[in-house]
C-alpha cells in the first residue's frame, strides 16, 4: 500500500513540476537582452533633447534583438567597468561603439566587425596645432579605459607630452577641450565627426590619425549559444539591407563591413 501510495502521489506531481519548468523556461525565453551602453556617444548611442535613446548602434541592436525574437532592455553603464558588468551578468552584450582588440578578446567573445573607426586628435579650431609632433608639452584629453587610451600609449608622442587627464565620457573630455582646460582630445572619428557637424567652426581635426579599429559586439566567455544567435540575427539584417538603411539614417551613406 506504501508503495501504491508513492507512485500515486509521484504521478499526481509530475504534471506540476513539468508545467513549473515549462513556466520557468517560458519566462527566460521571455527575458529582455540586456545591452550595455555610454549613452553619451554619439552617433552611436545617446540621448536626445527628450532623453531618449537613440543612434545606430541603438536601431541595429533594437532590430537585432527583434530578429532574434526577444525584447530589449539598455542598460548604460560606467565604460571603464563594461566588462566586469558583462561578467557578472548584469548585462548580456556589450554593444556601443566597442572596439575588438586583443587584449578585450582575452576576456570577452565578440562578434564579427561591423564597423571600421579612426582614433584621431581633435583640438579647438583656433589652436596653432596641425601635427602629432605639435603636441609635445601639451595636455591630452580623453575617455577613461577607452581604445582612445590604448591608441595614444601606443605612440611615440605619448613620452613627450605634458600629461593625461581621462574623463568618463566624450562630452565631458570635448567640454574641457572647448574651456581650454585640455589642449587637445583623443577620440573616436566617427564621435567627433558627428560633434563636427552640430558644432561647425569649434573643433579641427589633426589628418594624422593614432589607429584604425574596428567595432564588434561583446558577449561573455563560455557564452556561444548567445554569441552565434547574435551573430546569425545581424548576418540576416546585413542581407535584407536593414543594417544599410539604418546606416544610411545615421551616416548618410552604408558603412557597413561586408
Amino acid at each position: 500500500m506504501k508503495r501504491i501510495a508513492i507512485m500515486v502521489f509521484l504521478i499526481v506531481l509530475a504534471p506540476a513540476v513539468l508545467a513549473g519548468c515549462s513556466s520557468s523556461a517560458a519566462k527566460q525565453g521571455d527575458s529582455p537582452l540586456v545591452i550595455g551602453i555610454d549613452d553619451k556617444f554619439a552617433p552611436l548611442g545617446f540621448r536626445d533633447d527628450n532623453n531618449k535613446l537613440v543612434g545606430f548602434d541603438i536601431d541595429y541592436a533594437r532590430a537585432t534583438a527583434k530578429e532574434m525574437g526577444r525584447k530589449v532592455k539598455f542598460q548604460p553603464i560606467d565604460w571603464s567597468t563594461k566588462e566586469s558588468e558583462l561578467n557578472s551578468n548584469r548585462i548580456d552584450l556589450i554593444w556601443n561603439g566597442y572596439t575588438i582588440s586583443d587584449e578585450r578578446k582575452k576576456k570577452v567573445l565578440f562578434t564579427k566587425p561591423y564597423l571600421e573607426n579612426r582614433q584621431v586628435v581633435t583640438t579647438r579650431a583656433d589652436a596653432n596645432i596641425t601635427s602629432l609632433k605639435d603636441l609635445e608639452g601639451k595636455t591630452i584629453g580623453l575617455q577613461a579605459l577607452s581604445s582612445a587610451k590604448d591608441a595614444l600609449d601606443a605612440n611615440p608622442i605619448k613620452d613627450k607630452i605634458q600629461g593625461v587627464s581621462e574623463f568618463a565620457d566624450n562630452v565631458t573630455a570635448l567640454n574641457d577641450l572647448k574651456n581650454g582646460r585640455v589642449d587637445a582630445v583623443v577620440i573616436d572619428e566617427v564621435v567627433i565627426d558627428y560633434y563636427m557637424s552640430k558644432d561647425k567652426g569649434t573643433f579641427q581635426v589633426l589628418d594624422e590619425s593614432l589607429s584604425s579599429e574596428k567595432y564588434g559586439v561583446g558577449v561573455k566567455k563560455g557564452n556561444d549559444k548567445l554569441l552565434k544567435d547574435v551573430q546569425s540575427a545581424m548576418d540576416k539584417l546585413d542581407k535584407d539591407g536593414t543594417t544599410a538603411k539604418i546606416s544610411k539614417k545615421w551616416f548618410g551613406e552604408d558603412k557597413i563591413l561586408e
